[in-house]
């Protein structure tokens, strides 16, 4: 199974997974690393870390942050680039997690399921454009 880390500014890591958890149920193989205000690049690293250790054994990592070029994803890069078999993707939104946190059940393909991940969280991204339709009547009374 391909483990899953998610992190970002904030809650951002364990509010995503209170909403993931709250659609899928409690993931397997899956660490939420925060950075709130109170901590500094090496905390975050550390956590980071910890979390990457203790998904070792899996098939691979997929790292989901939250802005590209902010702290938690410039440390998941850096911290990336130590390790085998490890994918730092930035801009996650809930529609991405949801769909690798299900995917990952039968697929163990890293590079697959972190290209599934990007095309869906771009595809979960619209805009809603309200268009008022104008009244018709119909001149059968029908």
């Amino acid at each position: 199974m391909i483990g899953l880390i998610v992190t970002g500014h904030g809650n951002f890591g364990t509010g995503l997974t209170s909403s993931l958890n709250l659609i899928a149920g409690e993931q397997q193989n899956y660490y939420a690393v925060d950075f709130t205000s109170d901590y500094s690049v090496e905390d975050l690293e550390r956590d980071l870390n910890k979390a990457l250790d203790a998904l070792s054994d899996c098939d691979g990592i997929l790292i989901l942050s939250d802005l590209v070029g902010g702290s938690p994803f410039k440390s998941s890069v850096i911290l990336s680039t130590q390790r085998q078999n490890v994918e730092v993707i930035g801009g996650t939104n809930l529609a991405m997690l949801v769909e690798v946190a299900m995917a990952r059940n039968f697929n163990d393909d890293l590079q697959g399921l972190t290209a599934m991940a990007v095309n869906t969280g771009k595809d979960a991204v619209v805009h809603y454009v309200f268009q008022p339709v104008e009244e018709q009547t119909c001149e059968d009374g029908i």
